[in-house]
């Protein structure tokens, strides 16, 4: 399918959506915003598509079934015994943007959350795309945001830096509270894709400054800079992260294991050496700081000449091991953020990683290509010390 096409395609059906008339707090400058994305997405991913997965006849108030004349509410489709009752571990809230339940907003169900409750809060999202900026407190630990697949839940904002007073505070979703969990759900940043060089065009998708923060199944979609994995330690598994430029930024510490990560930095012409993006730029400032990512399992793909990263703070820490990099990758791989000084303090290290892109022979001289020993220190969740906090997660 052609850009052109793919464009028409979602711009028509997220017209379908908005003229359902069933949105909840539809603001009108938010649909501005997204038509200028949809008008922008010739150089997306074409699965951005599958997040207007609805049925626009089970989008209305009720329907009818084939064999009777009967309106049914959709709400009926729920199981009786849904949501489940409060028990002394867990408490479980359910946003439907139909509003078959208490929520029609993540924010709205998130407001409701006792403050520093020692309860598991599931906050259970229901399919659709929730065009909201939420923000979860500090106040409010222990929440998970249960979404209905990644291609089918999301939530999405349009702040940019310049909007947003800073890139920092630009997040779509913006998580400071600790014992976060995120299942199959999506985060979006859907501001308008700038030219390069644009100054407060950063928009970033979120930003996890909260410990103990756990991803299953979840994507992130923005034009640049989209997850801000700014501090703490932090879990990413089958995840797909989309981007452009240092699309992955901030001091964490994380694993990212199985996760596909595609960039959308601008084509350059065959034979060039310009570069277009670069996938994290880690902001470890000092030996002090216990902090890094680990990429494990993984794959690199997509458009553009880029670097594994650049090194944003001088004690930069980040590694590549078992991942499948594409020819995209430039062959010097990665970047001191032009400043030597630093390349006696940053860890960049890659361990068995295969594609065209792995080939090391062009590698900068800063970087390690680590043997048995020095892997294995980032290889499993021992790295993020999930043996203390991340086996509990799964129940």
């Amino acid at each position: 399918m052609n850009p052109k096409s793919l464009c028409f395609i979602v711009l028509v059906a997220i017209f379908g959506v908005f003229a359902s008339r069933v949105v909840i707090n539809t603001i009108p400058q938010v649909l501005r915003y997204i038509v200028d994305f949809t008008i922008s997405l010739s150089s997306w991913s074409p699965i951005v598509v599958k997040f207007i997965p609805f049925n626009f006849d089970s989008l209305r108030r009720h329907r009818k079934h084939h064999d009777k004349d009967k309106p049914v509410s959709i709400c009926d489709d729920f199981p009786p015994n849904f949501p489940p009752p409060e028990t002394n571990t867990t408490l479980t809230l359910c946003v439907d943007r139909n509003g078959c339940f208490n929520f029609t907003t993540v924010q709205a169900a998130i407001d409701a959350v006792p403050n520093l409750s020692i309860k598991r809060t599931v906050i259970w999202i229901n399919s659709g795309i929730y065009y909201e900026k939420v923000i979860i407190p500090k106040t409010k630990p222990n929440i998970t945001f249960q979404g209905q697949g990644y291609t089918s839940t999301a939530i999405a904002w349009n702040d940019t830096a310049l909007s947003a007073n800073g890139t920092f505070y630009s997040g779509s979703v913006q998580v400071f509270s600790t014992n976060f969990i995120a299942k199959n759900i999506s985060f979006m940043n859907v501001a308008p894709i700038r030219r390069p060089g644009v100054v407060g065009a950063q928009a970033v998708a979120i930003r996890i400054s909260g410990d103990q923060a756990a991803f299953w199944g979840c994507g992130f979609f923005g034009a640049q800079d989209t997850l801000h994995d700014d501090r703490g330690r932090h879990y990413f598994k089958d995840c797909y992260i989309q981007g452009s430029i240092d699309f992955i930024f901030g001091n964490g510490k994380s694993l990212y294991e199985d996760c596909q990560m595609l960039s959308m930095a601008n084509p350059v012409a065959p034979g060039s050496k310009s570069i277009s993006g670069a996938v994290t730029a880690h902001g470890r400032s000092s030996a002090d700081e216990n902090s890094g990512f680990a990429f494990v399992n993984c794959s690199v793909g997509g458009t553009g000449r880029i670097w594994l990263g650049r090194a944003w703070r001088p004690f930069s820490r980040v590694v590549f091991a078992f991942t499948s990099l594409t020819d995209i990758i430039a062959p010097e791989g990665w970047n001191d953020f032009n400043d030597p000084t630093r390349d006696q303090s940053i860890f960049y290290g890659e361990y068995n990683c295969t594609g065209a892109g792995a080939n090391m022979s062009g590698r900068a001289p800063y970087v390690q290509r680590l043997n048995d020993t020095q892997a294995s220190l980032f290889l499993t969740t021992s790295f993020i010390d999930g043996d203390q906090w991340l086996l509990s997660y799964h129940t």
